[in-house]
């Protein structure tokens, strides 16, 4: 059997990843820090393995406009932090009620639900104060917090996830349940993208090329998430399987079928791939992540 090789976008991802971890450990309180629990708790749940997708989105965004990311690394770490945040909270009793995360023991299985709950909180807090970090002439740090507040706010993530709630042991229609994956998952994908073109300097033309791409993306990638939910394992996965259906969540899979599924997301995805040759110096990175995603879906 061959060995498999990376694909472009995860060779970006394997590089990226040292860089994002050393500026996370650089904004992150120490785990000594008092008061130490909570600070040893936000740091369980940041270095618990992530792939730091989002991270990695927003400094490809960067270098593809003006060929550097550096610029970008404090607008990375805090949305690493706020995808943690939503991560440690999803898993809570009141929320999704998973016992495991990336392949241990969830937040509040290790410190209890009330400082994972604030270590949560933490975390979200810290992302806009490290996100005023960023520094670079001309670039509106107003634009950049507007960019984030609604990629994660109550338009986005946290509007996305309380329609998830809402809508559990409901039968919903497709384009309500498309409406919350946009929400919950592709708004902050495609946030990533913003803030890094941002950051790096995009014209208005290119903002709206990332925000195209990252709409297909981020639904796209919400649809393969539900896909996995339903054929994979929890060795491969990190975490429970066959949990959706369980709790009676509303997944495009659950609604149309696996087949449909696949197919909608495969169209999602040859759709932002012809959009990526127009994204600038990084475009082969950008159409290599489709064919990551194509890959994880069928």
């Amino acid at each position: 059997m061959e060995p498999k090789t990376s694909s472009r976008f995860e060779l970006y991802l394997e590089r990226a990843r040292p860089r994002i971890d050393a500026a996370l450990h650089r904004y992150l309180p120490p785990a000594s820090a008092l008061p130490a629990p909570l600070h040893a708790s936000m740091r369980y749940s940041i270095f618990a393995g992530g792939k730091r997708l989002r991270p990695a989105l927003c400094l490809l965004a960067c270098e593809s406009v003006c060929g550097s990311s550096a610029a970008a690394l404090p607008a990375a770490a805090a949305l690493e932090m706020i995808h943690t945040f939503s991560l440690i909270h999803d898993d809570l009793p009141g929320m999704d009620n998973d016992d495991y995360r990336r392949g241990r023991l969830a937040n509040h299985k290790v410190f209890g639900e009330g400082m994972a709950i604030l270590a949560g909180d933490a975390l979200l807090a810290l992302s806009f104060s490290t996100l005023l970090k960023v520094r670079r002439r001309g670039v509106d740090p107003c634009a950049l917090l507007d960019t984030v507040v609604e990629a994660t706010g109550t338009r986005g993530m946290i509007g996305g996830q309380a329609l998830d709630l809402l809508g559990e042991r409901k039968r919903l229609p497709l384009k309500q349940v498309l409406s919350m994956h946009r929400r919950k998952t592709g708004m902050l994908l495609r946030g990533s993208l913003l803030l890094g073109a941002r950051i790096g300097g995009a014209a208005p033309a290119e903002i709206r090329r990332f925000a195209a791409f990252g709409e297909r993306v981020g639904l796209a990638f919400q649809i393969v998430d539900d896909l996995l939910n339903v054929r994979s394992t929890a060795r491969e996965l990190g975490k429970a399987v066959g949990s959706d259906r369980a709790r009676g969540k509303s997944t495009v899979p659950g609604v149309v079928g696996v087949a449909r599924a696949e197919r909608g997301a495969e169209r999602l995805l040859l759709s932002a791939q012809r959009l990526a040759p127009r994204l600038g110096r990084r475009a082969a990175e950008f159409e290599s992540l489709t064919e990551y995603l194509l890959r994880r879906s069928h």
